[in-house]
């Protein structure tokens, strides 16, 4: 590896890890991090589980961010040669703007298999992991060992009160002397009183239970006694985490024999989502390549601009970038464009944008 090399990868490197950082915080922020903050406060979910299920969730952000990365890191470092007049220099000793690019698209090709081999090996097993956690997280509740006379409100959609539950004592995750007011049902009122309940897998476990049924207007519609009966919490949010399989969980290879072998069984919708996932798992790491043959021409700025724009031009790639796969994913989940075209024109479009800009710069520069 020559110095000019070394020296701008190792420029890359610092902006790229910077930019990581800073992507992976914008995004956490602004969707995972307040989605578990409303678990938290309307479900109960301990902090701890919590916080694994950030960690969990990681992997699948930080592969969202290395292509935005990249794209920074170019940028920033190109214009920031631009400025220091490096690029006339090296222009001045017969090196060219493609032989400056040379360790850059080097980068960006390791940072695609990276991506590809995050994407494919980690990021299934812990999207995984993580829904699992969130179900054990939101059946078990945060259960308050040690406490007597406490209330607990489970809400459903709208903030308004599902269930209510009183127990007069917990120790070692048993009940003592527990009544719930059950309002999931909008025709009719449900209470039940159970002297004893456990926690378990499911959910509460409560034995010999009496069950009162209330219409609205006061009437006691029927009373029964069971000896064992669960109720489970979060039943709602359980059951869209596991209608929320939109092939996140599997990797590359799992998802072609989903779609080869298991077609016919699959409704239209599911396979249709599957095979956006099977190209977006393609399509994923070739954005970093995309982003860098777009980001080098527009980095090189002319010689009297003298304050960097690599931010602004990051930013405004970034903002193209997401409306076109905004737009390509919708007609391809409706069916008008074919999933492999719908994946990848953002891509398509980028390059050959950046293609006209590069193949400009590198002639005239």
């Amino acid at each position: 590896m020559k110095t000019l090399d070394k020296f701008i990868i190792k420029q890359l490197i610092e902006v790229f890890i910077l930019g990581v950082i800073v992507f992976t915080s914008i995004i956490f922020a602004s969707d995972t991090f307040i989605s578990l903050i409303k678990q938290i406060s309307e479900f109960g979910m301990p902090f701890n589980l919590a916080f694994m299920i950030i960690l969990l969730n990681l992997p699948a952000v930080i592969v969202m961010t290395i292509p935005m990365s990249i794209l920074f890191s170019t940028v920033m470092t190109v214009n920031k040669m631009c400025l220091q007049s490096e690029i006339t220099i090296l222009k001045a000793c017969g090196i060219s703007i493609k032989r400056l690019s040379k360790p850059i698209f080097i980068f960006a090709i390791i940072m695609a298999f990276i991506t590809f081999f995050i994407n494919e090996t980690i990021v299934p097993l812990t999207t995984s992991q993580s829904k699992t956690l969130a179900l054990y997280a939101l059946v078990q509740r945060n259960i308050p060992e040690g406490k007597k006379n406490f209330t607990i409100k489970e809400l459903k959609e709208g903030n308004y009160l599902k269930r209510l539950f009183y127990v007069a004592e917990c120790e070692d995750k048993q009940f003592a002397n527990v009544s719930i007011l059950d309002l999931s049902d909008t025709d009719k009122i449900q209470i039940l009183q159970a002297k004893t309940g456990t926690s378990v897998i499911e959910g509460w476990q409560f034995d010999n239970a009496s069950i009162y049924t209330i219409s609205k207007k006061g009437k006691t519609l029927n009373t029964s006694w069971i000896e064992k009966t669960i109720i489970d919490f979060g039943s709602d949010i359980q059951a869209q985490l596991k209608k929320k399989n939109d092939g996140s969980d599997y990797n590359f290879m799992q998802l072609k024999y989903i779609i080869s072998k298991n077609k016919d069984k699959l409704s239209p919708d599911t396979l249709l989502t599957y095979k956006l996932e099977f190209w977006n798992k393609l399509a994923l790491p070739i954005t970093t390549l995309a982003f860098v043959l777009i980001g080098i021409p527009l980095a090189i700025t002319p010689p009297r601009v003298r304050h960097n724009r690599g931010f602004l031009f990051t930013i405004a790639i970034i903002f193209c970038y997401y409306v076109i796969r905004a737009f390509s994913v919708s007609l391809g989940g409706n069916g008008i464009l074919s999933p492999c075209i719908a994946a990848n024109l953002p891509n398509i479009i980028i390059s050959i944008i950046g293609y006209c800009l590069y193949k400009l710069k590198s002639e005239h520069i």
